[in-house]
């Protein structure tokens, strides 16, 4: 029994939120990238597409501070994370969202 109180999220509660975060995230920038750019054939070759996900990584480290996680202990493994896990998400909700032509 912890006789010591906490402050902070514990390691477990720490990693769902970042990765929760992170998704969402990525679901968030490609609904976002669709609005904007557009479901067409022209726009799955538009650079442009890739902006909301720059935008969705960086908005990231302000919420997740707001929400208590410690963003000052994060290394480059963590940094790495973040992008990827948003940019994976993102690829793939965009992906689905040009082949099925859903249009937002």
């Amino acid at each position: 029994m912890a006789t010591e109180t906490q402050t902070g999220l514990t390691g477990h509660v720490r990693g769902v939120t970042v990765t929760t975060l992170a998704c969402l995230g990525g679901v968030a920038a490609a609904l976002a990238a669709a609005v904007v750019v557009g479901t067409s054939a022209a726009a799955a070759t538009d650079t442009q597409t890739l902006l909301p996900v720059v935008a969705a990584v960086a908005i990231q480290y302000p919420i997740l501070k707001a929400i208590g996680v410690d963003t000052g202990d994060f290394g480059a493994k963590d940094h790495l994370y973040v992008g990827f896990m948003t940019f994976a998400l993102w690829f793939i909700t965009y992906a689905i969202l040009l082949t099925t032509g859903a249009t937002l």
